[in-house]
């Protein structure tokens, strides 16, 4: 029977996500979104039980005899060659799966046959591969995906592939480590550096991003804040912009909802820079992850991205 649908899975620090994608027409199935919370500092059988009821769903969406694979968008720090977490505790998440054989145990839960795919890739790559995919950098050949959010995620792409090595990107093709201030650029464009900043300014405690914005209509420090976020955010990414060729960037995450609020600043220091790039913010969300983790099961994608995951 023709392979024709596969499994995309986006795991968070808090829920696990999944949907059935039709890879000939390269859309989600309707109504075929499952989601569940869950307790990152759950025990390994606890959180395999999570995950494989969650994405097990689709066995009564579709035949399993069509299913080419399934697809996990992980956060790091992970051995995605192998499928083995390597959490320690220091993110505070997912310790007690520490070296778990997450391929083996859904194998187990499932009943389904060892060969059958079971693959794993970062999470903000595969933010990156579904927008490029079926998004916003969809037919560009040198593109960055960005993902703001508790982290600051990256992925550079050429011709549909992460670009992890060479002179072009910064190492592994991560920006949240270069040096940017006081610390790194994780500290500043991220949740974390937001509400910081907006303290520091006001000595108002807030939770996250969306306090802050919604309080930019009001508040001239919350509106410098993210005119800020933009303009730096430029003057962070410019060496790569240029030595990459970026012809598009597409941003996504929980602050990227802000983007009225950071955007112009953005092209405004691009265009100041004579730097001609095409800025988005993704339509997918969420889903870019989910659609950029089935692509695994594709085998021809497959074959040029596995070499890939080892440096990731």
């Amino acid at each position: 029977m023709k392979k024709k649908y596969a499994i995309g899975v986006d795991v968070g620090g808090s829920h696990v996500s999944s949907a059935v994608f039709d890879i000939n027409s390269k859309k989600l199935i309707e109504n075929s979104l499952s989601e569940c919370d869950l307790d990152n500092h759950g025990t390994g059988n606890e959180i395999i039980k999570i995950w494989g009821t969650t994405i097990g769903k689709f066995m009564k969406i579709v035949d399993p005899q069509t299913v080419a694979g399934v697809g996990f968008a992980m956060p790091g720090p992970f051995d995605y060659e192998n499928g083995i977490p390597l959490f320690t505790g220091a993110n505070n998440k997912y310790e007690h799966i520490y070296g778990l054989n997450v391929p083996h145990e859904l194998h187990k839960f499932w009943g389904l046959p060892i060969d059958f795919p079971i693959r794993f890739i970062n999470d903000a790559t595969a933010f990156a591969i579904g927008e490029n995919w079926v998004g916003k950098t969809c037919g560009a050949k040198r593109s960055l995906a960005i993902t703001l959010g508790t982290g600051f995620g990256s992925a550079f792409l050429k011709d549909s592939l992460p670009v992890v090595l060479g002179n072009e990107v910064p190492e592994n093709g991560c920006v949240w480590h270069l040096p940017f201030e006081k610390g790194i650029a994780d500290d500043y464009f991220s949740t974390r550096g937001l509400v910081e900043r907006y303290y520091s300014l006001t000595g108002i405690h807030v939770n996250g991003a969306k306090e802050i914005a919604e309080a930019a209509g009001s508040s001239l420090p919350a509106s410098e804040i993210f005119i800020d976020f933009g303009k730096k955010l430029i003057v962070l990414l410019e060496p790569w912009l240029k030595k990459f060729g970026v012809e598009v960037i597409v941003f996504g995450g929980n602050i990227s909802r802000a983007s009225d609020l950071f955007l112009p600043s953005m092209r405004s220091t691009l265009k100041k820079k004579n730097l001609n790039i095409r800025v988005e913010m993704s339509e997918l969300k969420e889903s870019a992850s989910i659609i950029g983790s089935a692509r695994l099961a594709e085998p021809e994608f497959w074959n040029n991205v596995s070499p890939l995951l080892k440096e990731m």
